[in-house]
């Protein structure tokens, strides 16, 4: 495919370009439909002339329609998007560079979506569907027990699951750790509960607090209710967990002004399990939370790590010091250039 894809671009340079833009248009437009012009030219960072013969062209198709409220998506532009998707990421490169992160981060498989999500939001419920895929490709039929973080990725990731993947499974969903603390709306046990629905399946909630004393901490682990999610996380197949920016963490978890300067002056960069890594990958600082610890990961059977943005491609890169070699990236364009960037094969 790549040998041709160079043949057609010897031949006809305008060729993939024209068909790279126009399907960056009509993907936005499925996005955020119904969208007015000027914000879709904002978006796509184009000038409101080029979108207007772009646009012009796929409504002569019948591939998009104008409404008073904006553009919008007709059901055969959908049909071609979603025949094209395998090939445009072949176009762009992507399978290539999920080759090459694999490498560098050191884990056995990659999955990249187009994009960024820090300025396209949308793109992180195409990264829940490929964690929707993964763990349909992974998980065994019968029981299943996955081990699910919060924040605000997993809450995506809830949304794009779905019946199919409880079909032939019975699944569990438990928090990894206790969080109460942060919003409810991104603690673990709401999007296990949602994870559940999505699915058919059952979940179990963990109410502890996100920050625990030594004192309270050892007490807890006694408690029958706290004993029994315990046990079935000791037993899960799958963890599916996010990443996130250490300060940005820090601050959402309220952590006191002490610690957060500990944190800047250890230059901590990225969150995991209430690990703080710095760039170099080494921890920095742990929250003493009750639930799976990093070190855990190794002994569960499939792990699935999903976070993008550019934003987030520091604190990725650090923590993948730490993350088994068997884990599952999911990602986008923007962490992972971020992340190559300097990178040597």
């Amino acid at each position: 495919m790549h040998e041709e894809l160079g043949w057609i671009e010897a031949l006809a340079p305008d060729f993939l370009s024209v068909l790279r833009q126009r399907y960056q248009v009509l993907r936005m437009i499925s996005w955020a439909s119904p969208i007015g012009r000027r914000t879709l030219a904002a978006e796509l960072d184009v000038s409101e002339r080029v979108l207007r013969t772009e646009t012009d062209f796929l409504r002569r198709q019948r591939l998009i329609d104008s409404t008073s409220a904006g553009m919008i998506i007709t059901t055969h532009g959908r049909e071609v998007l979603q025949g094209l998707e395998n090939f445009m990421n072949q176009l762009v490169g992507i399978h290539d560079v999920e080759n090459q992160l694999a490498h560098v981060v050191g884990v056995d498989h990659v999955m990249i979506v187009s994009g960024n999500c820090d300025t396209q939001p949308k793109i992180l419920d195409e990264m829940g569907a490929l964690v929707n895929q993964a763990l349909n490709a992974l998980l065994p039929d019968g029981k299943n027990i996955v081990a699910v973080m919060g924040g605000n990725t997993m809450g995506h990731v809830a949304t794009a699951l779905n019946h199919r993947l409880g079909a032939h499974r019975e699944l569990m969903f438990v928090p990894a750790r206790g969080g109460i603390g942060e919003r409810v709306d991104i603690q673990a046990n709401t999007i296990c509960a949602e994870m559940a629905r999505s699915t058919g399946g059952e979940h179990r909630a963990l109410y502890l607090p996100d920050n625990v004393s030594a004192e309270v901490y050892e007490p807890l682990l006694k408690e029958p209710s706290v004993k029994r999610v315990l046990d079935l996380i000791d037993h899960a197949t799958a963890v599916v967990h996010s990443v996130g920016d250490a300060l940005v963490m820090a601050k959402r978890r309220e952590m006191d002004a002490a610690t957060i300067q500990l944190l800047q002056k250890d230059q901590a960069v990225g969150e995991a399990f209430g690990y703080f890594f710095n760039e170099a990958g080494q921890v920095v600082y742990k929250v003493p939370r009750i639930g799976l610890q990093v070190s855990d990961l190794q002994k569960i059977p499939y792990v699935i790590c999903i976070a993008g943005g550019a934003s987030k491609g520091k604190a990725i890169k650090a923590y993948m010091h730490s993350a088994p070699a068997h884990t599952w990236l999911i990602t986008d364009e923007g962490a992972a250039k971020v992340i190559l960037n300097g990178a040597t094969l």
